[in-house]
């Protein structure tokens, strides 16, 4: 079936439900939701996981480097040594 005759199809099945009585009409807050599902669907809430995913490790990190104050500094972390002047 084409494109075109779907959208026929389609649009006919919105009428008729319109006609019946039966057809969903969105409200501002029902839009206003669906959007915000939608923003999330789309990678917002995606993006917000990796900020507190990433959070998440610095707390781990300052954690570890809190209860092992002897290791502070002698990591890999500084690749410049001592500073002699």
């Amino acid at each position: 079936m084409d494109a075109e005759r779907q959208r026929q199809i389609s649009a006919e099945g919105g009428r008729a439900a319109h006609r019946k009585g039966t057809a969903h009409e969105f409200d501002s807050e029902e839009a206003r939701e669906a959007g915000r599902k939608g923003g999330q669907a789309s990678g917002g809430s995606r993006r917000r996981r990796t900020a507190q995913t990433n959070a998440a490790a610095e707390r781990n990190e300052e954690n570890e480097r809190s209860e092992n104050p002897a290791s502070e500094g002698s990591g890999s972390e500084s690749s410049a040594g001592p500073a002699h002047h």
